[in-house]
């Protein structure tokens, strides 16, 4: 119940802030919304919706880290309460003039190479990358072994036909008659 009153909430204050931003933004200006970011201080940061270049920017950089609490999810996707603080934190950084890599430094520091959903490509994350390329490359390997194998000529096995041959005239046949 608290969290459809908390989303009912929400839904009111974003149609309420991105109707009015929009047509601002509609006629070309810069949007910008008080946020507090300091128990004493305050920042200019631009709403969200109205700046489609930061938010575009913000959405980057969420889907490249990943959400402390679903583990599975970008916090761009997360539903959760902390991943829209760490949105709200990368949408700061970025409105104060930080670059993505800045911002991913950042959280880097904060969380470590856990907090990218791509690890990057180096030291012992290469593994990651080079692992399915070998086993792809062996798993030819095999294949082509196989199916030489499977293709291959047998040599040709003379044959014999006892059909006309006197009795005793064979391996066999002579090997009954000391019997």
């Amino acid at each position: 119940m608290r969290v459809l009153r908390m989303m009912g909430v929400m839904a009111l204050l974003v149609l309420g802030v991105s109707v009015p931003s929009a047509r601002v933004a509609a006629q070309g200006q810069t949007v910008t919304g008080t946020v507090e970011t300091s128990p004493g201080g305050t920042t200019n940061v631009p709403i969200p919706g109205a700046d489609t270049v930061l938010d575009r920017r913000v959405r980057d950089v969420s889907q490249r880290l990943r959400c402390p609490v679903c583990q599975g999810e970008s916090i761009q996707e997360s539903p959760a309460e902390l991943a829209a603080q760490m949105k709200g934190v990368v949408r700061e950084q970025l409105a104060a003039g930080k670059s993505e890599q800045d911002v991913l430094n950042y959280f880097l520091a904060k969380y470590g190479d856990w907090i990218l959903l791509e690890p990057r490509a180096e030291g012992i994350n290469l593994l990651v990358y080079w692992i399915p390329v070998i086993f792809m490359l062996i798993g030819g390997a095999v294949l082509f072994m196989t199916v030489k194998k499977w293709i291959k000529p047998r040599a040709a096995v003379p044959a014999t036909d006892d059909a006309g041959a006197e009795p005793g005239s064979t391996p066999v046949g002579a090997e009954l008659n000391h019997v």
